[in-house]
This record gives C-alpha cells, structure tokens and sequence, in this order.
C-alpha cells in the first residue's frame, strides 16, 4: 500500500465510525462535508429518506479568496439555504477530516450563518 491508500483507508475508517454515530433526520438534517484539494463541498443530507436537503460548494463562488475564507462563505451560504428552508439545527459530519482548517472555517461559518450543532 503506497501513502496515498493509507491515506485514504485511514480517513475511510475514521468516516465509517463517525457515520455510525451519527444520522440526519428531517427536522435535524446531517451536515456533510467533503473536502478536495481545490474545492469543499457541503450537504445537509436527511438520511431517513436519503435525500439530499441542500447543498454549497466553494465552486459557486469566484472570489480570489484564500480556501480557508472561501470555506466561511460556503458556510454561511448552506446556513442560508437551510434557514430559508426551516431548518435551524442540525448534526455536523465532518467526513473523516480533522475539525481544523478549512472544516473548521466552514463550521464556524455555518454557525454565524444561524445553524445551531
């Protein structure tokens, strides 16, 4: 196995133990974060039905910002969907990736948008 499977086999792992513990519902969907290289995306996701509730991602903005600035927006943006669709509270998924960086940028974000986790 070269790095780049231990890599992914070690955040597979961390995923999976996380998912177990956590769910969305309809009145509390799951926050879901995937992080690229270039780009981070975020989902609120009811897993009850297996739906997708809303969704941001980095891509949608073009501003010359650095990730970690681009992720705060991606946060207040789902925070801004997700009040227009009701829903103030939810369950944050972090995927696998450690809660620093541009995960915590996007949370913090999310959480001045309105979203309560």
């Amino acid at each position: 196995m070269n790095l780049q499977q231990k890599k992914l086999a070690r955040r597979a792992k961390i995923r999976k133990g996380i998912r177990i513990k956590i769910s969305g519902t309809d009145a509390q969907p799951r926050l879901s974060v995937f992080r690229s290289n270039k780009d981070i995306y975020v989902q609120l996701v009811n897993d009850l039905t297996g739906t997708t509730i809303a969704a941001a991602s980095s891509r949608a903005i073009s501003d010359k910002a650095p990730k970690i600035e681009k992720s705060k927006l991606v946060g207040k943006a789902i925070a801004e969907k997700a009040i227009a669709l009701g829903v103030t509270k939810v369950t944050f998924d972090r995927g696998g990736y450690l809660y620093h960086g541009r995960v915590k940028s996007l949370a913090e974000g999310a959480r001045e948008g309105g979203l309560q986790f």
